[in-house]
């Protein structure tokens, strides 16, 4: 299983360098300012940058809460984002 969100943003590279550099620390991660993975406990995240988005992609292992996995994601790159949090995730 794959969920995939396009969050709106002309922010997203800034957002996404700062989410694995935040969690480099603790994880795996290899970004540029145009895209980014972290190899998270719950399944990898991967991330590009756009212009107008940063889409998100997770790949939740077969025993991940599937729902707190999104809802950690989605909180802290609400944190980074604070002059536009919250951001709209609309999860497929």
């Amino acid at each position: 299983m794959t969920l995939t969100a396009t969050v709106p943003t002309t922010h997203a590279s800034r957002y996404l360098q700062q989410l694995c550099k935040h969690w480099s620390h603790k994880f795996d991660t290899d970004f540029s300012p145009e895209k980014g993975d972290i190899a998270f406990p719950m399944g990898p995240i991967r991330m590009r940058a756009t212009p107008e988005a940063l889409i998100v992609v997770l790949e939740p292992h077969a025993d991940a809460d599937i729902e707190r996995f999104k809802q950690v994601v989605a909180d802290h790159l609400d944190r980074f984002a604070f002059r536009e949090a919250p951001l709209p995730f609309d999860w497929q």
